[in-house]
């Protein structure tokens, strides 16, 4: 599998991040694995899902990158283990070009975001990036990131929506899917704006994953019927609190 190896963009940001990477490709792993490396990040690479998920359990990491075809444990088995012990770590998964369903499946089960095969080391390492660069900002402005919704109270930061005293955990797209909207409460929030703002870049399949993000955060939010999201159609999203 061809890999474009050659670019100018280097770690300007000095983030040494430990990485779960899973891919049984010993040729891909290998190359992809060290030239991670030489961006500065630590790279803990496993063939299986099985033995990646031991060391998960043992260990923190910063990101998971995950090939969706792994032996022993698959990629999405491995991603809703994953989400039962660390709800907010942003998983990346890796799909086959042909294979479109599993953009969709693997972030309806909790994936924040995919990059096709054959993909770049820069595509990736700048996907990486964003990520990282998002939760460091996400824990240096805890005393500003509280919103309120009718009955709930939000907080960014720590990815929590609470009701009552009642305390539900977000995932990363999910918090930040939701933070956009409160943003924007009682205003129409445009699809391809949101899409921009939070993935990078309009993608019909990423599209299709928005709108089972948001109907996830109706059902959080289902505990005050004051409160409700429009699909406005072919437009966007409103919400109402």
């Amino acid at each position: 599998m061809a890999l474009n190896l050659k670019f100018s963009y280097r770690n300007q940001t000095n983030i040494m991040a430990k990485i779960l990477y899973v891919e049984d490709d010993p040729n891909l792993g290998f190359v992809t694995k060290d030239s991670l490396e030489e961006e500065g990040f630590e790279i803990l690479h496993f063939h299986d899902g099985k033995e990646a998920w031991k060391t998960f359990k043992k260990e923190k990491f910063d990101l998971c990158l995950l090939d969706v075809n792994l032996p022993e444990l698959d990629g999405f088995s491995l991603a809703e283990k994953i989400r039962t012990q660390n709800s907010q770590i942003p998983i990346i998964f890796l799909t086959a070009k042909t294979l479109q369903e599993d953009k969709i499946t693997g972030l309806k089960i909790g994936g924040d975001d995919y990059i096709t095969k054959p993909f770049s080391i820069e595509e990736l390492v700048l996907r990486i990036r964003v990520f990282l660069k998002r939760n460091a900002v996400s824990d240096s402005t805890a005393t500003t990131d509280q919103f309120s919704c009718g009955a709930y109270d939000f907080s960014f930061s720590q990815q929590t929506l609470t009701i009552n005293g009642d305390i539900q955990k977000l995932t990363h797209r999910e918090a930040e899917v939701l933070k956009f909207l409160l943003e924007r409460k009682n205003q129409i929030a445009k699809r391809e704006e949101i899409l921009t703002a939070i993935w990078g870049r309009d993608d019909y399949f990423l599209g299709r994953s928005m709108d089972v993000f948001v109907t996830r955060i109706r059902k959080m939010l289902s505990g005050d019927p004051k409160i409700k999201i429009e699909n406005i159609h072919g437009v966007g999203f409103k919400l109402n609190c």
